[in-house]
């Protein structure tokens, strides 16, 4: 078979293919427990497989891996064919999930979950090694053929490499950010999980043997795309601080060096795809390909994840779907451009992302920066000889005003690491200090996380079955389109945090900027809004959600509430008319969009005259200062919640508050807050009791008064409770009043997804 190449060409295709054997065998490991001497060749201590990802970085499965003492194991290699073996000493990282008790140990190894994947780090470094090209593109982009794949086994009570193919069979989780790919027609023995599964024709790792199956030959493998999942560091201050970037920077380093080494006579991971045929993105030969992404890996990374979407976004002739999980790093970026790319503009595609990689706001500098980018330049102005003068012309302009403007905004943004002062470089040359953080802090602080892209979560409970729901996880941005990122069914309420820390991570990524967690809004029916969903931990040991970034309910069922079953309207006709008229009010609010004169609204069951009067209490909301009402406690004592009406009556200007919810009442929790909902409000607040009925409240009184008052308008309340919540964990005790405090914040001009749908009995 010539696998697609022209008659003649099959004897260099399969001698290329040979010579792709050979580097995938040369990089791939065996795991053992860490036994010194020839206990090592004792298949007692054998763990599993595994392959060099980047000088001194093993790749494995977590179920591998933490099959060692304490996170220790020893990783054996050959240097060369027929040379014999080395060993090394290495330590457990990092693992997905994270499965790491309180002191950051991994736990023992058992059945592990997807994705099932282990970082190894040699504690010895080792420079004698070779190391696996991976692909760029996320596994689920490979289509239905054959893969090929090595690991290590036992044969006749001896430790043997092996390699082999299987054919795709399809996927497990389809485009979900967990994907795994089916395997089958061939026998997988014990001992080579953790070994590489290879795309033949581009000659890339992509993916990782995770399990073999027991009825039939075959198994599952993990696409390597999953390690984007890894913990996001808070603050990143060098490229050693982002584990994700740290080992992908050094794997597209170790590339091109091997590449443009001039001593050497070893056959490289790039020639072996050229000889295949490769064409990275239908434009870039791999050694043009190589080239600039190492000089992508001098870079700092991107600021962060929603950053390079932006970035992607950006871009004229970028139309491909993100994949997921989305992409962090450079190379990731590049990736996704491949699936954009036709053939007469796949160059143009390229080099435009790389101008703006070049550009970029950096989330830290080193000495050696300036020289990264002038070197990207260079390959990028080389590339584009093969375009036209007027391109080449328009590349050196944007050139020159793109790194204007990055100057001009770092040059008015303050540097608190060093009070203005420049640090010098340390030992080595190459100290990095942050640039651009503090004005990222300021830049929040000024526009609110929420007119930022945000992470939504939608709970739907199942009536049949009140203790499951349906969930769903989306992105939304601010101009209304939400992109949804994972969804399940009959999931307890109670398991929720254990389900969620996955999908959540992926949004948060998409969202969040350094010094800039994104805001979480959570869509509840009426029934849950009193759900502490700040208080969940997705990983033990973490902190609160509440604690980490801002957190705020929605009400997903707002146009649902039966008007009867939530509280009366007062003894005159629920007409909207009397004490309802003023609804404009004491702070001025001024007429109400789309009614000359806001006393000639028609009646509360008139859905859209009350659609318009939330706007407009939205409106003024956030264009003045907010002034909270305490509805439900008179100086400690319990009064009524006001009737639908009456909440009506309030002025624009008004936050409700609720100071014992939780606590004996009236009437109850759900009733006192379907009624807020029903008057128009889409932001309140009110704090969880938590059985305190003898709790003293005057401090929560005046810290509400007050801290609703602060900010210049509502927009900024998410950061103020967040804050708030911050300074609890902190154990700050001067806020102590706030604990148990939620923020309803419900946009009406942001339905959420299938607002207003028509429904229909199946």
């Amino acid at each position: 078979m010539t696998g697609g190449h022209a008659p003649g060409a099959s004897n260099a295709f399969d001698a290329a293919r040979r010579a792709l054997r050979g580097l995938v065998v040369a990089a791939t490991v065996r795991i053992h427990r860490p036994v010194v001497g020839y206990a090592l060749e004792e298949p007692g201590t054998f763990l599993g497989s595994g392959f060099f990802v980047a000088p001194n970085w093993v790749l494995t499965c977590a179920h591998v891996a933490c099959g060692g003492e304490g996170g220790e194991v020893a990783v054996v290699y050959e240097t060369a064919p027929g040379r014999g073996t080395s060993a090394a000493p290495g330590r457990v990282v990092a693992t997905l999930p994270d499965r790491a008790d309180g002191a950051g140990r991994s736990l023992q190894a058992g059945n592990w979950p997807a994705p099932d994947l282990a970082l190894v780090q040699l504690t010895e470094p080792v420079d004698d090694h070779e190391c696996v090209y991976v692909s760029e593109r996320p596994a689920a982009y490979y289509g239905e053929g054959r893969v090929l794949y090595a690991g290590w086994t036992e044969n006749e009570g001896r430790l043997q490499v092996l390699d082999g193919t299987l054919t795709v069979q399809g996927t497990i989780g389809g485009w979900s950010s967990d994907v795994q790919m089916r395997l089958g027609d061939n026998d997988l023995p014990y001992g080579v999980s953790g070994g590489p599964v290879i795309d033949p024709e581009r000659g890339e790792v992509i993916g990782v043997l995770k399990a073999r199956s027991d009825h039939r030959p075959g198994g599952t493998s993990t696409g390597i795309e999953q390690l984007r999942t890894l913990r996001v560091p808070a603050e990143a201050v060098a490229e050693h601080s982002d584990l994700y970037q740290a080992v992908f920077h050094a794997h597209d380093r170790y590339h091109r060096d091997r590449q443009r080494h001039p001593a050497s006579r070893r056959q490289t991971w790039t020639d072996v795809q050229g000889r295949l045929g490769a064409r990275p993105g239908r434009t870039l030969s791999p050694d043009e390909r190589i080239q600039l992404l190492g000089r992508l890996a001098e870079l700092p990374p991107p600021e962060s994840t929603r950053g390079l979407l932006d970035i992607l976004d950006s871009l004229p002739d970028f139309q491909a779907l993100t994949p997921l999980p989305a992409p962090r790093g450079w190379r990731d970026g590049l990736g996704a451009l491949y699936e954009s790319a036709s053939d007469d503009g796949a160059l143009e595609l390229v080099l435009d992302y790389a101008m703006r990689a070049m550009s970029a706001p950096r989330p830290f500098v080193v000495p050696s920066t300036p020289d990264a980018e002038k070197a990207l330049w260079v390959w990028v102005w080389q590339a584009a000889q093969r375009l036209g003068a007027r391109y080449r012309s328009g590349l050196a302009e944007q050139r020159i005003e793109r790194l204007r403007r990055r100057d001009e905004a770092e040059r008015d943004a303050p540097d608190t690491v060093s009070g203005g002062i420049r640090p010098t470089d340390g030992p080595g040359g190459r100290r990095g200090h942050r640039r651009g953080a503090p004005d990222a802090r300021a830049r929040a602080r000024s526009a609110g996380s929420v007119a930022r892209p945000s992470a939504l979560l939608e709970l739907v409970p199942r009536g049949w079955e009140p203790d499951r729901c349906d969930w769903s996880v989306s992105v939304a941005a601010p101009g209304g389109e939400v992109v949804r990122l994972h969804e399940a069914e009959r999931t307890l309420l109670t398991d929720l945090p254990t389900h969620l820390a996955g999908p959540l991570g992926e949004a948060f990524r998409h969202c969040d900027e350094p010094g800039r967690p994104a805001l979480l809004q959570v869509a509840l029916p009426q029934a849950l809004l009193g759900l502490d969903v700040d208080n969940w931990q997705l990983a033990s040991g973490e902190a609160p959600l509440g604690a980490l970034r801002p957190v705020v309910v929605r009400c997903s069922d707002r146009d649902r509430l039966p008007d009867e079953a939530f509280g009366a309207y007062g003894g005159g006709e629920p007409d909207g008319r009397g004490e309802a008229a003023g609804a404009g009010g004491g702070d001025g609010a001024g007429g109400v969009e789309g009614v000359d004169d806001p006393d000639r609204l028609d009646d509360l069951d008139d859905l859209d005259d009350l659609d318009v009067e939330r706007r407009a209490r939205w409106r003024w909301l956030h264009a003045h200062r907010a002034r909270a009402e305490v509805l439900d406690c008179d100086e400690g004592l319990r009064k009524p919640v006001p009737t639908v009406e009456q909440l009506r009556a309030l002025a624009h200007g008004t936050v409700p508050v609720l100071c014992r919810y939780g606590d004996l009442r009236y009437e109850d929790d759900a009733e006192a807050l379907a009624r807020i909902v029903l008057g128009g409000y889409g932001v309140a607040l009110w704090r969880r009791r938590r059985g305190r009925a003898d709790a003293v409240c005057g401090e929560f009184h005046r810290g509400t008064i007050d801290g609703i008052a602060e900010p210049p308008t509502a927009q900024h309340l998410p950061e103020a409770v967040h804050e708030l919540r911050m300074r609890l964990r902190a154990g700050r005790t001067e806020s102590f009043w706030a604990d148990g405090v939620a923020l309803l914040y419900d946009d009406p001009h942001q339905p959420l997804p299938g607002t207003g749908d028509l429904l229909e009995a199946p």
